[in-house]
């Protein structure tokens, strides 16, 4: 599969995810919609969206290609493309020959090299970016440690909107870089993941226990720290981001009933049914890590004692595995994550007892909380990421055994761990994909409303 191709079947996932909330009606697909919209402007956007969905579902195409596959007529197609070029939002790649008789087709394909996308993910120890242009080629991609736990609504939004500036510069220095021109490089939108319920109308984040946050409007704020950026800002829950990412390009792509765990202090889950992401009545399900399973637990995050995240989340783990490194840890920010995960995964290598019991301790309670998830939704894999995914080796044998003892219908749900393989940076490269999906959905938007990709400066959330 080529590049092309593999970004292509992820955008077209996510747009297939997001398109339609569980539960309602899907619209009939079809080449021109039956009700189409009111207004030669509105008409207009559409067909130029249709134009670009083909090209980035099926490739480079002639105009001729297109007009049979869309059902548009060929002129129509022609005036379209006139606009598209014009905008930047393809690209004339050379010359098609359709047999040996006729006019040669010059092809065109999906460009947007000059359109710049973040998505970021603020999660309890770290800040995660992953920034690509519109034709989905990764130019900046890191995490950064940061506490945001212990840090407060206000100086995270600063901190979110520090390392977004901070990207946005290496997205115009790695943009110019094939054609040397900076200048015609803009952002065209933002997504946000969070650990927590989030209204994703109105950009707002509910609730995040293990950030602190309640009623946090982060879309206004980050737009406020971002000056004169005017790039648009959407706000999602961070394991369903992930699990759009899992379900287009991870290890279980494709696979219509999935459930996609976070490895992290906190354990959200992203819940996918018959191939469509479920949100709940008010957008807030997945919220598996607060399943209570021992009440006379830990305390969590969210005030109650005993949720699943507390025997789980990485703060358990190391509380169990690392008791004299664990600081008096419950379910708190862990000191440098990555590091005491790789401390973890070579004395497990080593076979320390001690590591060795508390993998096995917190696999068999991700095997218990896995079997509610499998009786509830029967999946057919439940995809780990975090450190999950990282300690895999040791952890899923005893999690899948659990599961298979506790699930009502037993090896008969056929259902398995499997580890991610798109790391921690899962969230983040899912919030870019639903912003890239947003952009074709509405092309004229590009470069109408937003400024160039230039740092803007600095001002308080």
């Amino acid at each position: 599969m080529t590049q092309g191709q593999h970004f292509a079947r992820l955008t077209k996932g996510a747009a297939q995810l997001t398109a339609q909330p569980t539960g309602q009606p899907a619209a009939q697909p079809t080449a021109q919609s039956t009700a189409p919209p009111t207004g030669h402007a509105s008409l207009r956007r559409a067909n130029l969206s249709l134009v670009l969905r083909h090209l980035r579902d099926h490739g480079s195409s002639s105009r001729a290609d297109i007009a049979e596959s869309t059902g548009l007529h060929r002129a129509t197609v022609s005036n379209l493309m006139a606009e598209l070029l014009d905008r930047r939002l393809v690209r004339e790649i050379g010359i098609e020959h359709a047999g040996t008789v006729g006019r040669p087709r010059r092809a065109v394909a999906l460009d947007g090299a000059h359109v710049g996308v973040l998505g970021l993910e603020i999660n309890v120890d770290y800040v995660a970016v992953h920034g690509t242009d519109l034709g989905g080629r990764v130019l900046v991609e890191r995490r950064v440690g940061f506490d945001a736990m212990g840090s407060g609504p206000d100086h995270s939004l600063r901190e979110l909107g520090r390392v977004a500036r901070q990207a946005v510069g290496e997205l115009t220095r790695a943009g110019s870089r094939p054609s040397g021109d900076a200048s015609g490089m803009k952002v065209a939108g933002i997504g946000v993941a969070v650990p927590g319920l989030v209204d994703v109308g109105r950009g707002v984040v509910a609730l995040a226990p293990n950030l602190g946050w309640r009623d946090v409007a982060l879309a206004s704020r980050l737009s406020v720290a971002l000056g004169d950026l005017h790039a648009p800002v959407t706000v999602d829950n961070d394991a369903n981001l992930a699990a759009l990412a899992e379900y287009t390009s991870g290890v279980a792509a494709g696979t219509a009933d999935m459930v996609y765990l976070t490895g992290e202090v906190g354990v959200g889950g992203g819940i996918i049914v018959g191939g469509r992401l479920l949100r709940g009545a008010d957008g807030f399900s997945g919220e598996v890590g607060h399943m209570p399973v021992d009440p006379g637990g830990h305390r969590c995050g969210c005030g109650r004692d005993g949720c699943w995240e507390t025997k789980v989340g990485l703060a358990a783990l190391v509380r169990t595995a690392t008791p004299d490194q664990a600081y008096g840890l419950s379910n708190t920010p862990v000191p440098d994550p990555e590091e005491r995960v790789a401390e973890i995964a070579r004395g497990l290598a080593a076979g320390d007892p001690l590591m060795l019991a508390a993998v096995a301790e917190v696999g068999r309670w991700l095997g218990l909380g896995g079997s509610i998830l499998v009786n509830l939704f029967n999946p057919r894999v439940i995809v780990v990421g975090g450190y999950f995914a990282t300690l895999a080796r040791w952890l899923l044998p005893f999690a899948q055994a659990q599961l298979e003892s506790l699930a009502v219908a037993g090896p008969a749900a056929r259902c398995r761990f499997v580890a991610s393989g798109l790391g921690f940076g899962a969230a983040s490269l899912g919030a870019t994909h639903v912003v890239i999906n947003q952009l074709i959905d509405d092309p004229v938007a590009i470069g109408a409303a937003h400024a160039s990709l230039a740092i803007p400066q600095p001002s308080a959330p």
